[in-house]
């Protein structure tokens, strides 16, 4: 365990560097223990497996990388217990963890609800970032995905989801979503 005094040592000789651009991965640290769990590992895998590919090519062009995670109800969470419990569990849960954790440099939030803006610090990082566009990529297409994507729209953020790094339960919901992101929101969707 890290100290405090390591922490507050890191923290002041660690400054946030500019990062015009930024990726946003919604929930794809996820035990998924719910309803339709089981449909959306169907494409959860394939879709992180694209998302490593573009978080390391955005990498290579300096791009902050942002973890915007659920807290599932528990408000003493920590995000890197939540990643080793991740990566603990059997099959493609533990698979996607261990292919998308948070290296170093990434940056992690933690959020109560769908939405990585809502009651989150996201646009105040983003701001400090001095963002002007974001890629999105995660869980669900159709849920917390869209719904991060539409309050980026009113934040007055460009975005970019890439329709090979997201997934939802079924395609029709995918599709659906993704269509109404880039016909309303005015989203690019082209591929990762």
């Amino acid at each position: 365990m890290e100290s405090s005094k390591c922490l507050l040592d890191r923290a002041h000789t660690r400054s946030l560097r500019a990062s015009p651009t930024v990726l946003v991965l919604v929930d794809f640290i996820n035990p998924m223990r719910f309803p339709g769990a089981e449909n959306l590992l169907k494409g959860a895998l394939p879709a992180a497996r694209a998302t490593a590919r573009l978080k390391k090519r955005l990498a290579s062009q300096g791009v902050t990388a942002v973890y915007a995670n659920d807290n599932y109800g528990i408000w003493q969470s920590d995000f890197k217990a939540l990643v080793a419990a991740c990566q603990a569990q059997p099959g493609a849960r533990g698979e996607i963890a261990a292919l998308l954790a948070p290296e170093e440099q990434d940056l992690t939030v933690l959020k109560p609800r769908h939405s990585a803006f809502h009651s989150t610090p996201l646009d105040h990082l983003l701001h400090e970032l001095r963002a002007n566009k974001l890629v999105v990529v995660g869980l669900a297409t159709d849920m917390c995905v869209h719904l991060t994507v539409m309050d980026a729209y009113m934040h007055g953020y460009p975005v970019w989801v890439p329709n090979n790094c997201t997934a939802a339960e079924s395609k029709a919901s995918k599709a659906a979503a993704l269509r109404q992101m880039s016909r309303v929101l005015k989203c690019s969707t082209r591929r990762g």
